[in-house]
């Protein structure tokens, strides 16, 4: 569950784990998982589906918001 914190920022609500044990990757890593560019990150942490926290002028999305997104993403194939 997510509760919204902003237009931007979304803090965990369930899963409150503390901050010294979150494993946070920067926009490149993200990309290099999902395997998609730099630029589709910044538009899903700016449209509010991959949470994530600005350090600077930077971005830093918790391990686990990826790891979320990609599983509610997930596209089944139904076979006949």
């Amino acid at each position: 569950m997510r509760v919204g914190c902003g237009r931007y920022r979304w803090v965990m609500a369930a899963d409150q784990r503390p901050l010294n044990e979150v494993v946070f990757l920067t926009v490149a890593e993200v990309a290099a998982v999902m395997r998609v560019s730099k630029m589709t990150v910044y538009r899903l942490v700016h449209s509010g589906h991959l949470p994530a926290i600005r350090v600077g002028r930077s971005f830093r999305v918790p391990e686990q918001a990826v790891q979320e997104y990609l599983r509610e993403s997930f596209v089944g194939v139904e076979t006949a």
